[in-house]
């Protein structure tokens, strides 16, 4: 596992110094509203729809919990159809609202232990294993792990990772070999999904990589 966590640990560090991770869609500064609408709205689809979706919300005044429980579902569906599939998206994110105004806000949920929290998510209709440690991670500020198939991507073209493809296997896998530290897992994954947009792509652009001294893939690119 020592072996495992430094390579990590290397890659890291690597990806911090090629990117620069503020252009990541999540900041410090951004609601936990916009973070779980975004994380809602991007299962299935690019972020750029989600930027088109969002855009809409803001331009109707609609970006409250308040407001978006009192529009119809069709009225939503309306002003989310650019992250697609309108009307089964409209239920999710108000299927979500409501879960939040009936905790009292997102404070007074976001205060639920961390496993508690989780399993509320994961039994509200349309969340699932990733959009639920998303939530945690970048709207909750929770020190949680998302894996999603970025990671995948890049561990195993690093020679490492777990059997499988399983969520919970990987998300398992890497909550023992990453530091339990929230700021380490938020630049963490954003990183990943950086480089895996501009790089290591589906056709890695192997030139020029940072990993590509450590990357089996990327060794004989060169």
């Amino acid at each position: 596992m020592e072996k495992e966590t430094d390579l990590l640990l290397e890659v890291h560090e690597r990806l911090l110094r090629q990117y620069d991770i503020d252009r990541w869609h999540w900041r410090a500064e951004t609601p936990p509203l916009d973070v779980c609408l975004g994380a809602i709205l991007v299962q299935h689809t690019a972020w750029s729809n989600v930027e088109k979706a969002i855009a809409n919300l803001r331009a109707a005044n609609s970006l409250s919990l308040e407001t978006l429980s009192a529009l119809s579902e069709e009225e939503l569906a309306l002003l989310v159809r650019p992250a697609g599939t309108p009307l089964t998206k409209a239920r999710r994110i108000q299927v979500f609202v409501n879960l939040v105004l009936g905790y009292g806000g997102f404070a007074k949920l976001f205060a639920l232990p961390d496993d508690e929290l989780r399993q509320v998510l994961l039994a509200t209709p349309g969340i699932g294993p990733e959009t639920a440690d998303v939530i945690l991670l970048y709207a909750a500020r929770k020190p949680a792990i998302v894996n999603d198939a970025y990671t995948i991507r890049l561990l195993r073209r690093l020679g490492t990772g777990p059997d499988g493809d399983r969520y919970d296997t990987w998300r398992a896998w890497l909550d023992a070999r990453l530091p339990d530290d929230l700021a380490f897992r938020w630049a963490n994954h954003a990183a990943i999904v950086v480089h895996c947009k501009e790089r290591c792509r589906v056709r890695p652009l192997c030139m020029e990589c940072p990993l590509t001294d450590i990357c089996t893939l990327g060794s004989q690119a060169v």
